[in-house]
């Protein structure tokens, strides 16, 4: 199929049903219509990272995108927003220490420079404190900092990673 005939066929479908077959792809289907779309490799092969990336491609496309005056709006309408802080929250009960080891004392800030800013975790009696929020587990801390599963270890640097040779 040559390429006038690819847009012509792509015109005729309606944005939904190109997002449709999307959903309908495999991993390497998946790929193959990234580097189609981008021209380029995926930095992540991850089926709803593919997804997203492809589906918005084809809507911008489409649809276009806003225009500088609509974004520059939207900003202003943004900043007036006033928004009130989120509601500290407690835990109740109490916390588990491995056993025959004594955790860190109350009191203790762990600290570390995260996506350019400066992240704090304090020890308390219920737990982890991080941003006025106190959690159950320190990993429960690193895991609202980072949106992932970390080694609170790791991440504070209170252990080297070992590296594979």
């Amino acid at each position: 199929m040559t390429t006038a005939s690819t847009t012509t066929t792509a015109a005729k479908k309606s944005v939904q049903q190109e997002i449709a077959e999307l959903h309908a792809l495999d991993p390497p289907g998946l790929i193959a219509r990234f580097v189609e779309l981008f021209g380029r490799p995926p930095r992540s092969k991850q089926r709803p990272w593919l997804l997203r990336r492809c589906a918005h491609h084809i809507q911008v496309a489409r649809c276009g995108r806003l225009s500088e005056v609509a974004r520059k709006r939207l900003g202003e309408l943004m900043a007036e927003i006033d928004l009130p802080p989120a509601p500290s929250t407690t835990t109740t009960g109490t916390l588990r220490r491995s056993s025959g080891r004594d955790g860190p004392a109350i009191g203790t800030t762990y600290s570390r420079i995260w996506h350019g800013r400066e992240v704090r975790v304090t020890v308390m009696h219920g737990g982890f404190e991080y941003e006025g929020v106190v959690h159950k587990s320190l990993s429960a801390a690193v895991r609202a900092i980072t949106g992932a599963r970390w080694n609170p270890s790791i991440f504070f640097g209170l252990t080297k990673r070992e590296r594979a040779p």
